[in-house]
């Protein structure tokens, strides 16, 4: 491995963030083109039915810099290539007519069908192939992608914020928001990057959220999440409130008393949803933390002490330490005065010592 395999597959890495919420069921995906140390086109997957990173990567730099130039080049791509026909044809056949010399990607295919296959189709056409390369961070570009094709089921965010007591109360005429300006811009963000937005009856009835993407962050390509109300008594929702009113009345479902694991996997299956985002109050987070559905928090802690009866997670609670979900990769991020704790969630118990 190569100092510049390296700083190309974090080029293609960059390529492919651009995605991130755009593609599914596809992953997101990115791509460059170089030879002789010049790159010579990037690409990345910008939805499912286009083309994928690779093909875009490859057909701009024909376009640019012509077939002669492309042939014997190294195509640097975040996650291995298709080898099967779907809405697209497959990417390995393509890596074999432009005649490129060398392939290089970070992430396997999770599906365990297509695992490895690439690389073999290659190798057998006489391309070297290195795998691996900045491998954490192409793994965690698919986590939802990965997760579905691992479980059927989505990637799930649970997004709280609260006052440094863990607490969510406040008097109804204050307005829904507990942190400031920041924390908002960082949470209308983070909507960009999933396909269902889940909140709870009372939530609805105590907040009326819009749950919407606001103001310039829309991306082009980018829909409104489906927004999905949980609840144990359809009828007593408010037939005025914003999601059931508003002009994306369409992408709201109501479900009442679902059975959580079976809900998330509809919307898998009838929505094409790799990544789900829970905002709602405590009970309903607690009743996802508690079944271990689960795969990533992130807390906004604003620097307020409130006290009342309304936590940020109720439920049950754990017994101890040995049955507490742990998280694990914690990332700290201040956003004017609240700070922005993002962690992925590792499993309950301590973890073993080494």
């Amino acid at each position: 491995m190569l100092e510049a395999d390296v700083a190309w597959m974090r080029a293609a890495c960059s390529e492919a963030e651009n995605g991130v919420g755009l593609t599914a069921p596809n992953p997101p995906v990115g791509a460059v083109v170089v030879r002789d140390g010049e790159c010579l086109a990037r690409g990345w997957h910008r939805k499912a039915g286009s083309p994928h990173a690779e093909r875009a990567a490859l057909d701009a730099a024909v376009a640019s810099h012509g077939v002669d130039r492309v042939r014997g080049a190294t195509v640097y791509i975040t996650l291995e290539p298709c080898s099967t026909k779907g809405r697209t044809p497959p990417c390995t056949a393509r890596l074999l007519e432009a005649g490129v010399s060398r392939v290089v990607y970070g992430s396997t295919d999770p599906n365990p069908a297509h695992a490895g296959r690439a690389r073999a189709l290659l190798e057998q056409a006489g391309l070297e192939v290195l795998t691996g390369i900045e491998q954490d961070r192409c793994d965690a570009l698919i986590r939802p992608f990965a997760k579905v094709q691992r479980t059927g089921l989505p990637w799930v965010i649970l997004k709280t914020a609260m006052s440094l007591d863990g607490r969510i109360t406040r008097p109804p005429a204050e307005g829904q928001w507990l942190s400031g300006p920041a924390a908002l811009r960082s949470v209308h963000a983070l909507r960009q990057h999933v396909e269902v937005i889940l909140t709870s009856g009372e939530t609805l009835r105590r907040d009326n959220p819009r749950l919407t993407l606001h103001g310039s962050l829309p991306r082009p390509g980018k829909i409104q999440p489906l927004r999905a109300v949980l609840t144990t008594n359809a009828a007593a929702l408010p037939a005025a409130a914003a999601v059931f009113t508003d002009c994306h009345a369409e992408r709201t479902r109501v479900y009442e008393n679902p059975d959580l694991r079976e809900l998330l996997a509809s919307f898998v299956s009838d929505h094409q949803a790799l990544s789900v985002l829970i905002e709602s109050g405590g009970r309903l987070a607690a009743r996802f933390l508690e079944a271990d559905l689960v795969d990533e928090v992130h807390a906004y802690l604003t620097p307020w002490l409130t006290g009342g009866a309304v936590p940020a997670v109720g439920g049950r609670g754990a017994a101890g330490t040995d049955t507490a979900l742990r998280l694990e990769a914690p990332v700290f991020e201040r956003l004017g005065p609240d700070v922005l704790l993002r962690a992925l969630v590792a499993g309950r118990g301590v973890p073993p010592r080494r």
